[in-house]
């Protein structure tokens, strides 16, 4: 008897969360509407170039080209070129790889676009505003061939360039990471980049229904929590978004976002580092709010940043790095 009233009432909510969801919605959270209310484009060229890349706080964007298929498969909005002006520097691609092509998919909806269309709009935005950077979570959806390191490497050879990538699994320096694509690799093969698993995450996506938003917002709650005191050297990753058969992304991102722009906004007198945030529908204000948490004092380093001797002292650690390649 409990459970069938607590579906009733996750029925009631899921009703209303639809009504309310009944055209374009633009809230400070929360935005389905085509185009960001503003946008922050170059919103980098403000930190300091010996700032590691794990000390910025940045927005992103979950499922970053799911525009298509209905509210079960939609998580964004906007556009690619949208999103990096509007200041998303974290970008969740899922490509499908059939006979070497990668498409890009949310699930079984494809999302009329493939990965060398998603390489060659973020070189077009890196061209355009080279002070920024841009980091890339790259996973295979929608099959299971676990082989797309040839085909990502082909992607990026006909659709970008080589020497726009971070070589290398150790977290860049601002100076080091400006105008390049940062590859989060989340699939196995030889290095393009850093290692997704490197990262502290926090992505607990699934959410039954949304009479489970408490429990959903409380894994991000934590999480953000833990992350001004984390190891400043390693990139915190916090997932705001999450799905189930009755709490659809849009519907869940209305109530979720709000919680996390209430606690943002609370916390704007606080010098804290939050790391990279990814959500669903963000709305321009609210990304505005996380690039605004940049750290007014950033820890003492013990010498002058130099790129060349920084690299130099990479190659011991990249060696021994390499011994881990699966992670």
């Amino acid at each position: 008897m409990k459970k069938m009233q607590k579906m009733v009432i996750d029925l009631m909510v899921l009703a209303g969360v639809l009504a309310l969801s009944c055209g374009g919605i633009q809230r400070p959270d929360y935005d389905d509407t085509p185009n960001p209310e503003f946008l922050n484009p170059s919103w980098m060229a403000s930190i300091p170039d010996d700032q590691l890349l794990s000390e910025v706080t940045m927005p992103g964007s979950h499922n970053t080209m799911s525009l298509y298929g209905g509210v079960y498969a939609e998580c964004q909005s906007w556009s690619l070129a949208s999103q990096l002006r509007a200041g998303v520097r974290f970008l969740d691609i899922r490509v499908r790889h059939v006979r070497g092509n990668l498409t890009i998919h949310h699930g079984v909806s494809y999302q009329r676009a493939h990965f060398g269309q998603v390489l060659e709009g973020v070189v077009d935005f890196l061209r355009e505003y080279p002070s920024e950077t841009v980091l890339m979570r790259i996973k295979e959806t929608f099959s299971e061939t676990h082989d797309i390191y040839g085909a990502v490497v082909d992607y990026i050879h006909r659709h970008a360039q080589w020497d726009l990538l971070w070589h290398s699994r150790l977290v860049p320096a601002m100076a080091e990471a400006r105008g390049k694509i940062i590859i989060l690799q989340d699939f196995s093969g030889p290095d393009l980049g850093m290692r997704y698993g490197s990262l502290d995450i926090a992505d607990d996506w699934k959410v039954p229904t949304l009479g489970h938003v408490e429990e959903k917002w409380m894994s991000v709650y934590k999480h953000l929590e833990a992350a001004p005191a984390g190891n400043m050297a390693q990139l915190f990753l916090t997932f705001s978004s999450g799905a189930g058969v009755f709490a659809f992304p849009g519907a869940l991102a209305q109530l979720v976002n709000a919680r996390l722009h209430d606690y943002l906004k609370a916390q704007t007198h606080l010098n804290r580092r939050f790391g990279i945030i990814c959500m669903d529908f963000p709305a321009a204000p609210i990304i505005k709010m996380i690039i605004d948490f940049q750290l007014k004092e950033v820890r003492n380093r013990n010498q002058t940043f130099d790129p060349v001797s920084r690299k130099a002292g990479l190659k011991n650690a990249i060696s021994f790095l390499r011994n881990d390649n699966d992670q």
